[in-house]
């Protein structure tokens, strides 16, 4: 088994399309749900147990009936969350009598889309491999897909562990040592909707709830972290301090400050990474993507902290993190994983974290995005017929040479090929913003000859 076996329709975060299209037809739900049980088994689960739970939207009741149906028809139990975030289903499978997790859900699409993805037993996202193995079975194990009748699984309701992973929220929140300012929490009426409210209820300061009435269609709908603007106009409009915005699955997290200016994940991992620091909790250091501003490593290293870079994706951050011994990591985007509190990026837990961390610095959050001085950046998309192609290119090669040599010292540059889109994204950084974007131009006129 090999890193470099390509998938057919697992993407970057499991399965999606347009419900009730392509892979998002409840029989090709049920057929995966049966994959991933014979998946378990292979690995040892002789009869797999599964968490299942879902977001808000309209087609997720059907979607998720029929993958627990594929689990059960393979042999496998299928215990029914409901609605929960992502993240709660994996602390839900890490804590409980599971050998896997599945969640329903499109994350920060539209209301249109759907997916499904799949967790180990240990509440963390399946490998690339992993993914591919599922796939082989999906496309080529049609007979092995059926249980005996005596071998037939079951479908139970297992609502009651939505308050379990509700009481560990709970726990957190209550050690926050400063709730006397207002904040605003956009819930994007996604699955955070029904958590948000009993979780800030005990805020001294006034906690205002917006987006947390889902009617199956309006998931991520102009609110959420897709739309941070409309937090941010709703914390100015309220006078709060702080606005605290989710997605759909709740496994992202954007601030802003009483300004309306948003506080990214690279913000975030600034702020909780000294304070896990602080607390001698940190590890080795901050996992951060390339696209993390190199701000993030001038600011930690002034506190004596190493940040580890790793490509885009949460997978690809988990496995640096784990790799080098970081307890904290993260992306621009707000999908931030801490690992002593949770397998997976979330939202939630994330958003305590930073509170607790900002009361026990004596942080003064309208002044965050002032000192995070971020350097220029430049992100150009280009598109390709062949992406393999322009990447092996020896004029492109060279021109990347080229341009890390004019940026030596003063900035970096990235060239790396869009995992979704036939697209080749030139990013460049530096506090010179001309010279960043002559190194732009060296790599776009490279891609243009290669392509010629």
């Amino acid at each position: 088994m090999t890193a470099t076996r390509k998938r057919q329709f697992f993407g970057t975060d499991g399965v999606r399309d347009i419900a009730n299209n392509g892979m998002m037809t409840p029989d090709k739900a049920a057929r995966l749900g049966g994959a991933y049980t014979l998946f378990l088994k292979e690995r040892g689960a002789a009869h797999p147990r599964v968490a299942v739970g879902r977001d808000t939207r309209l087609s997720g009741e059907m979607l998720q009936s029929a993958l627990m149906s594929g689990i059960a028809s393979a042999g496998g139990d299928a215990v029914d969350l409901g609605v929960i975030p992502t993240p709660g289903v994996s602390s839900v499978t890490a804590r409980g009598d599971f050998d896997g997790g599945a969640v329903v859900s499109a994350s920060h699409n539209p209301a249109e889309y759907n997916g499904i993805k799949f967790l180990n037993g240990g509440g963390f996202k399946l490998t690339d491999d992993d993914e591919a193995d599922i796939e082989e079975i999906f496309l080529n194990g049609a007979a092995a897909l059926f249980a005996s009748p005596e071998d037939i699984g079951t479908v139970r309701d297992g609502s009651g562990y939505r308050d379990s992973y509700a009481r560990i929220l709970d726990g957190l929140i209550k050690e926050i040592e400063d709730t006397s300012y207002p904040i605003v929490i956009d819930a994007a009426n996604g699955a955070a909707s029904a958590f948000v409210e009993p979780l800030f209820s005990h805020w001294s300061g006034r906690a205002v709830i917006m987006a947390n009435s889902p009617d199956g269609l309006n998931i991520n709908k102009n609110v959420g972290v897709t739309h941070i603007e409309a937090l941010s106009a709703r914390v100015t409009e309220e006078g709060a301090a702080l606005g605290i915005a989710y997605d759909g699955d709740t496994d992202r997290v954007l601030l802003c400050d009483g300004k309306g200016r948003v506080l990214d994940g690279d913000i975030m991992l600034w702020v909780i990474g000294r304070w896990l620091a602080k607390r001698g909790r940190l590890g080795a250091g901050v996992t951060a993507t390339v696209m993390s501003n190199m701000v993030l490593e001038d600011l930690l290293r002034e506190e004596g902290i190493k940040v580890f870079r790793c490509p885009v994706g949460d997978r690809y951050v988990l496995d640096t993190m784990r790799r080098e011994g970081a307890h904290i990591g993260g992306e621009q985007s707000g999908h931030i994983i801490a690992l002593d509190y949770a397998n997976t990026g979330d939202g939630l837990c994330s958003g305590i974290l930073f509170l607790k961390a900002v009361a026990e610095l004596d942080e003064d959050i309208s002044t965050l995005a002032d000192r995070f001085a971020r350097y220029p950046q430049v992100l150009r998309n280009m598109k390709v017929s062949d992406r393999e192609l322009v990447m092996s290119s020896p004029l492109v090669a060279e021109a990347a040479r080229e341009a890390e040599k004019l940026l030596a010292g003063k900035g970096r540059m990235l060239l790396r090929p869009s995992g979704t889109e036939p697209l080749i994204r030139i990013f460049a950084e530096s506090r010179d913003s001309e010279l960043m974007n002559r190194a732009a131009d060296i790599m776009e006129a490279a891609i243009r000859k290669a392509v010629k």
